[in-house]
């Protein structure tokens, strides 16, 4: 890693306070009635009847979301035999992984154990704690003893996914990549650069998928495996010798259909792919530089599909389009363990999410790629929010049908209908905007480039690929600041620099402020004097004037200074009236957005129109469904109060003018979350689930409800987003963060396309 990234992740690993992990209480503590129903003396109760009934464990434990990512740091990463204490940030960042991905619960074990006997019952007795084991970074041969031994013994899922999580996304990719190409796997030669743990697990599950175990070569460091050979051998390669003159990858890979490596970077030569099969495949998994890069692949074989680890080519092959959803699915089933079908169940799962059909929600989080199934689009990619619904259910079925379900699930559709909704809780709500950002990068420019929180920003935002940075400040000042901060970023190579005093655009500037705001008493000298002293009237202009794509400013001053003169240069976008500012929260509950934060003091109903119309639209942005709910003290008529009647006037205005849209008001606010409640309130109402947007009646209430929400929870926070503009503009707070100033750059971007 450079220094850079080597420090940043340091960093993000200390603070705000060490590690990536921390355990939260779901229940209440806050009185003595409390305290007896969760410890003495009413835990008891809970005791005796998991006593009586193991199985209501699930019941009334954790125990069923609780997997355990266990480890004894023999094979970490390709750092090697680093040991358990070492390997610890690995595990605690798979624990984030699950519950991000999955909303899955974990304990990370590292054991100080290298005696693959002594590994085994260490983990044997930790069978009542977990709902699932996750076995990780483990050396072979020993992690094929492991898995096998703690299979045997325990009564819960054990899954190593270095090896079946692997072997699940790569078949997923080589069905897929048969079917274009149209093959049959029963007749394709299969060659592989790797003969470990990962690479046979490969081959054992393709060969369950219909592949000829005759067809299929191994080589490792030591050339082809074949039966007799001495180096470098142990019974679980051994099983795939084959009866050949054959002994490098070179001989091997003549003819061959399919190429799978799992070894070291550049093992594979291009003019050896000459001699492959026509229409090859090739699954180059080495990471971070696979066996053969893909340009170089395409430029010798043109005709070849070819699939990387790497996140900034087509095709991911990554372990997290699998482990979090097979163990949700075995999980959610009470499975005693995850064997072969649910194996093959959920390779097919996401090999046919691929060929689905995706939506508009799905396109637009993916910066309206088309996502269509083909040789560049063999696998979904790991952050799309469909995989949870289709995997785990087509998981638990197999459990189910194989016969290892103890907790059968009776209704499989509610149970999909429940995983869509648990999808949006996961903490992902900026990947879509950033995928998006990064289809097409544009030039940002920030007022305050001077600021740490800026420099910091513009280095990440270029790191990511998801915009130009343009920063606007001294040159000696940025140059002092980027060396206190040690960031590597540099004018003109990384980011621009614009100086307001010594700016060549000067009279270009000057002269197009003037004409948007010549009417409105600005006097020549005095917009000049803007220009070289208002670094938020200078970004604006430079938007106007197409120097830049979007702006963001506000990390010094009043919001209502830089909205004056935001307003004034870069104005509303045609058919808008007002300008509006949603905010948003991340919670655990899902995405929460809420309007107007910061613009409008008291609007009308017809405001509340428009208001409601334009978050609508950035909302959809965000890969959501919009679900809004008008709020007021009223409840669906019982006030008609001015404040009531103007909510439930723009409810009747939104049905005229957006049939489609979820809205329901004049409703409280605890009614926008609590659909039962709401439904025995209102049984009409045409909003279902959870609010996601929250319009507001006034400024006041707004404001106040965002930032109560925002110091009493956990959550991340983002915004203002400032809606209707003409151009992409966003005025950020001076409480803004780094890591909330890059997601309004992300934010920003993604306007500015």
């Amino acid at each position: 890693m450079s220094e850079d990234l080597d420090q940043s992740a340091l960093d993000y690993h200390r603070y705000p306070k060490p590690g990536k992990l921390a355990i939260k209480a779901t229940k209440p503590l806050a009185n003595q009635r409390d305290l007896a129903l969760a410890y003495s003396p009413g835990v008891a109760a809970a005791c005796r009847e998991i006593e009586q009934d193991p199985l209501t464990a699930s019941l009334y434990t954790a125990r069923s979301n609780l997997v355990g990512v266990i480890t004894n740091g023999t094979a970490v990463l390709g750092l090697g035999a680093i040991g358990g204490l070492a390997s610890k940030p690995v595990m605690e960042g798979k624990a984030v992984l699950f519950k991000q991905f999955a909303d899955i619960d974990v304990f990370d074990i590292e054991i100080d154990e290298r005696d693959p006997e002594k590994l085994i019952e260490t983990i044997a007795r930790l069978e009542p704690t977990f709902g699932g084991i996750n076995l990780e970074d483990i050396k072979a041969p020993d992690c094929f003893i492991v898995e096998r031994a703690l299979k045997e013994r325990m009564k819960i899922p054990v899954f190593h996914d270095d090896q079946h999580g692997t072997a699940i996304v790569v078949s997923a990719a080589i069905l897929n990549g048969l079917r274009v190409v149209g093959k049959d796997i029963g007749q394709v030669r299969l060659v592989t650069a790797g003969a470990g743990a990962a690479a046979l697990a490969c081959v054992d599950l393709l060969v369950a998928l219909g592949l000829s175990k005759e067809n299929v070569t191994l080589t490792d460091i030591a050339g082809v495996v074949y039966p007799g050979r001495l180096e470098v051998m142990d019974p679980y390669k051994g099983r795939y010798a084959r009866d050949t003159e054959m002994r490098t990858l070179e001989e091997a890979i003549v003819g061959a259909d399919i190429f799978l490596g799992l070894s070291a970077a550049g093992v594979l030569k291009p003019e050896w792919l000459i001699r492959m099969a026509d229409h090859p495949i090739v699954m180059a998994l080495a990471n971070p530089e696979p066996e053969i890069m893909p340009d170089l692949a395409r430029a010798a074989r043109p005709d070849a599909i070819i699939a990387t680890g790497r996140s900034d080519y087509p095709n991911q092959v990554n372990n997290v389009l699998c482990f979090p959803f097979i163990f949700r699915g075995a999980l959610d089933c009470g499975a005693s363990e995850i064997n072969e079908a649910m194996k093959v169940a959920c390779v097919r799962a996401i090999a046919d999410l691929a060929m689905a059909e995706p939506s508009d929600i799905v396109r637009a989080a993916y910066g309206g790629d088309q996502l269509q199934f083909g040789p560049e689009y063999l696998i979904p990619r790991p952050f799309d929010r469909r995989l949870m619904e289709h995997l785990a259910p087509a998981v638990a079925q197999a459990a189910m049908e194989s016969g290892v379900a103890t907790r059968p699930i009776a209704d499989l559709d509610a149970y999909r209908q429940s995983l869509h909704t648990r999808a949006y809780r996961t903490g992902m709500t900026m990947k879509p905007v950033f995928d998006q950002a990064r289809t097409a990068p544009k030039r940002v420019v920030f007022a305050e480039g001077e600021d740490e929180r800026v420099l910091q920003v513009a280095q990440q935002a270029i790191a990511e690929g998801i915009a130009r940075p343009i920063l606007i400040g001294r040159t000696e000042i940025i140059a002092s600041r980027l060396g206190t901060l040690g960031l590597s970023i540099r004018p003109g190579r990384d980011f621009d620099l614009v100086v307001p005093s010594d700016n060549p655009n000067f009279e270009h500037y000057w002269h197009a402020f003037y004409d948007r705001v010549k009417r409105r008493g600005y006097a020549p000298d005095e917009v000049r004097k803007y220009i070289r002293n208002d670094t938020t009237v200078l970004a604006a202009t430079m938007v106007r004037v197409g120097d830049a794509d979007a702006m963001i400013c506000g990390i010094v001053g009043r919001y209502s200074r830089h909205f004056k003169h935001v307003e004034e240069v870069i104005g509303a976008a045609p058919g808008v009236r007002r300008l509006t500012a949603m905010s948003a929260l991340v919670l655990p509950g899902g995405p929460l957005f809420m309007a107007d934060t910061y613009v409008q003091v008291d609007p009308t109903a017809e405001d509340l129109v428009e208001i409601t119309r334009l978050c609508a639209a950035e909302v959809r942005c965000f890969g959501l469904v919009p679900k809004v709910a008008l709020l007021s003290h009223s409840n669906f008529g019982s006030h008609d109060s001015p404040a009531a009647t103007k909510m439930h006037e723009a409810l009747r205005l939104l049905r005229e003018l957006e049939p489609e849209l979820e809205v329901e008001g004049e409703m409280h606010a605890n009614l926008a979350f609590d659909a039962a409640v709401r439904q025995a309130r209102f049984p009409e109402s045409r909003l279902t689930g959870r609010a996601n947007l929250l319009i507001m009646p006034n400024q006041d209430a707004a404001n106040i409800a965002f930032n109560l929400l925002r110091t009493m929870n956990e959550g991340a926070s983002f915004g203002p987003m400032l809606l209707g503009t003409d151009r992409a503009a966003h005025i950020v707070t001076p409480s803004t963060s780094v890591r909330g100033l890059l997601n309004m750059t992300a934010i920003a971007a993604v306007q500015a396309g």
